[in-house]
Formats: structure tokens, C-alpha cells, sequence
């Protein structure tokens, strides 16, 4: 009222008449001016958030925004303000529903061929030790069902290699060994091994032959647990959310999406568990170490 009416030589009066003290009066108008500076910052770094929420398509949380607000900003915000500029403005991270059959606990029928030697042994520090893969079904607009064929390093989390097809024969992963024998390039560790679940490309005797041959060792999941093939499922589905691949038209389109996608994972994405850094600046990092 007093701002509104000009009546700033009616303080007294006016507090009189309210009976609250001068003193409380422009310790409240103190207070409301601070309110509103704050709100106004408040406002300006949403609208930053905002940014960089929608450009990740609402698929990002407070770790993620931290790691490219540092980036961005010479100071970058702490994180439990990110988390309160999160819960204010209703920034909240689109997370993927989870698979049910994760939930399984426990199976202890195992595979008379090869047996769990990973058992769930995921935190590595050796780049190129232990690989993990599989084969995921990619429905898409082409009309012919594509799967993607990935080995992933555990150690570094880099997709090593990868292979695109519309045919689930053998060849997806005779391809996919194939280009991470390319990528290793001769640089075979001594306890290398390699590890998937049970399906029919792995069992095979031929896939196991080729196995043997580049040096590694071959691990198996027990018999319905993904939970021993964790890390390839976790890529995979965060691959499911990032990328629009249901809209691609072709084979072709499909594996530029997934090559882009790849470049950008390997490369430029960075992860908290890795020290904040991409898989290719931590495989480097734990090399130098």
C-alpha cells in the first residue's frame, strides 16, 4: 500500500495503525525484495534448464543437467538447486517403464554348455577384459523387422561393435565378432572374455569356434536371468529411448540413425559412474591410470 499510494511519510502511522513496528515493517519489505530477485533468478535459470530439457527430449535428470551445465557455465549451478528448479517447474526426467522380467531374482538352472563365469562380476577397471552382448528386435516403418547385434565393453561401457540387419540367420554375429576382432586390433587381454545369454547364435557351435579362435573366453548367462546380462539390456534400453528408430523408412535410414547415435554414445555422452566422462574419455583415463 505504501508503494502503491506513495505514501512513504505515512510509515509511522500506517505501522501505528497496524500495529507491527518499523523496524519489522522494512525488515519485511527487505525480505519481499529478496523474494523477488530470487525469483526472477529462479526464473531465468528454468528457462536455461528448459533448454536444455527439451533438447534432450525430457529424457535427462539433475546428473545430466549438472554435466552439461558444466559445460556451459564457468559456475555451474549445484546440484541440489537443480533438483529444486527440477521439482518448482515440474522438469521431471521421462523414465523408460521397466522391463517385468527384470524383476526375477534368481535362476539356478545353468547351461551344460558354457558356464556363468562373469556371475555378475560388473565393476571392471581393465579395458578390453570383459565384453558383454546380444541381439535386440527393432520394429520400424520399412516393413521389415531389423535387430541390432552389440558387444559391450563392462570397464569402459563403449559399444566396441555393432551390427544392423533385417536377417536374424548367423551371420549378425559372425559380423558383429568380425568388427570387434577390427576394433581390438590385435590387442587381445590375457583374460579376455565374453559373455551373452543362451540363445541360439551363441550355443552354436561355429559362433563358439570363432570365439575360441580371436582368444576369448565365453560366459553365459543362466538360463531366463537377464540380470547376469545386465549392462547390455541397460544399453539397450536407454538406445530404445533415445532413438526414433520405429520412423525409419529403410535399412539405410535405420543405420545412419544408429551410427549417429553410436558416435554420439561412445563419444559425447557423458555418464556419472564414469567420473563424469564419455566411454572413450574413460577407457583413455583408465589406460592411463
Amino acid at each position: 500500500m505504501v508503494r502503491k499510494f506513495q505514501l512513504k511519510n505515512q510509515v509511522q502511522a500506517l505501522c501505528r495503525t497496524a500495529n507491527v513496528s518499523r523496524s519489522g515493517y522494512y525488515a519485511w519489505v527487505k525480505k519481499t525484495e529478496k523474494h523477488a530477485i530470487r525469483e526472477e533468478q529462479d526464473y531465468r535459470d528454468y528457462l536455461l534448464l528448459k533448454c536444455i530439457y527439451d533438447a534432450h527430449r525430457g529424457k535427462i535428470g539433475y546428473r545430466g543437467f549438472y554435466m552439461v551445465l558444466v559445460e556451459l557455465l564457468e559456475m555451474p549451478m549445484n546440484h541440489k538447486k537443480i533438483l529444486r528448479l527440477m521439482r518448482k517447474f515440474n522438469l521431471f526426467a521421462k523414465i523408460r517403464r521397466a522391463n517385468p522380467y527384470k524383476k526375477i531374482a534368481k535362476a539356478t538352472k545353468e547351461h551344460l554348455v558354457c558356464s556363468n563365469l562373469l556371475n555378475r562380476q560388473f565393476e571392471q577397471d581393465e579395458p578390453g577384459k570383459v565384453f558383454v552382448t546380444d541381439i535386440t528386435y527393432l520394429p520400424n516403418r520399412s516393413g521389415q523387422m531389423a535387430y541390432l547385434s552389440c558387444v559391450k565393453d563392462v570397464a569402459t561401457r563403449e559399444i566396441s561393435a555393432y551390427e544392423v540387419t533385417t536377417s536374424i540367420s548367423m551371420d549378425i554375429v559372425y559380423n558383429t565378432l568380425r568388427k570387434l576382432k577390427e576394433s581390438l586390433d590385435g590387442n587381445i587381454h590375457p583374460e579376455s572374455m565374453i559373455h551373452s545369454d543362451q540363445g541360439f547364435h551363441y550355443t552354436h557351435p561355429e559362433y563358439q569356434r570363432q570365439v575360441k579362435e580371436m582368444g576369448l573366453t565365453q560366459s553365459m548367462s543362466r538360463r531366463g536371468n537377464c540380470l547376469d546380462n545386465a549392462p547390455i539390456e541397460s544399453f539397450f534400453g536407454h538406445f530404445k529411448d533415445d532413438v526414433d528408430f520405429k520412423q525409419a523408412t529403410s535399412l539405410s535410414e535405420l543405420k545412419s540413425l544408429i551410427d549417429t547415435y553410436m558416435d554420439y554414445y561412445n563419444g559425447s555422452r557423458k555418464q556419472w559412474n564414469l567420473k563424469k566422462m564419455t566411454p572413450a574419455q574413460y577407457r583413455s583415463h583408465l589406460i592411463a591410470a
